[in-house]
């Protein structure tokens, strides 16, 4: 069942979501909800979803940036980002590290902010110690654009979006970012930053 997305200004996204207990992570109920949320994700072609981002205050996020997603940008683009498919799975209580200080900037968007994109600033490379579906201990170390989506995601777990963490001169529509600026970045980075 497709679930509704909610939008910056919901209370749900700016609390500290509850971790879950092993318990509750075997539960019918939230095996569902996993299985919700993936639908949601997938229909709204989006590379990441938190639970509070469907009014669930749970430390509960999926990942999945499919193929298809990357065949609009140019191999360049996709070198630059560090970006590459990363199959289905699911982070429950995640505990975020960075690997190293150095950070990489770059236009993103949220569902949960829709039709806007910024350019933010995020750590290259982190580690993730986190609980799967099934309630087992998984780490997982990336970089590149996987990293931020992970930086992304666990910040919505911690009551933050990336209208926080964003260079606020860069902010814009969606629209006029693909119209505009999507390919020339660096040409929006030095007109509105920093």
């Amino acid at each position: 069942m497709k679930l509704e997305i909610v939008q910056a200004g919901e209370a749900v996204l700016r609390q500290v979501a509850r971790p879950l207990a092993v318990d509750e992570i075997q539960s019918p109920q939230l095996q569902q909800t996993i299985a919700d949320m993936l639908e949601t994700l997938r229909q709204a072609t989006g590379v990441g979803l938190a639970a509070p981002q469907v009014g669930l205050s749970l430390q509960l996020a999926i990942i999945e940036d499919r193929e298809q997603y990357q065949s609009s940008w140019n191999p360049e683009q996709l070198r630059e980002r560090g970006r590459v498919p990363v199959g289905f799975h699911v982070l429950i209580n995640p505990q975020l590290e960075m690997d190293g200080d150095e950070k990489i900037d770059f236009f993103e968007g949220c569902l949960s902010v829709a039709g806007y994109t910024a350019d933010v600033p995020r750590y290259r490379r982190v580690r993730v110690r986190y609980l799967d579906q099934h309630g087992q201990s998984q780490q997982v170390t990336a970089e590149g654009w996987y990293a931020r989506i992970l930086q992304h995601e666990i910040d919505h777990l911690n009551g933050a979006l990336y209208v926080d963490r964003m260079k606020s001169r860069t902010f814009m529509t969606l629209k006029n970012y693909t119209d505009r600026w999507r390919n020339s970045e660096a040409d929006a980075r030095r007109i509105f930053g920093p």
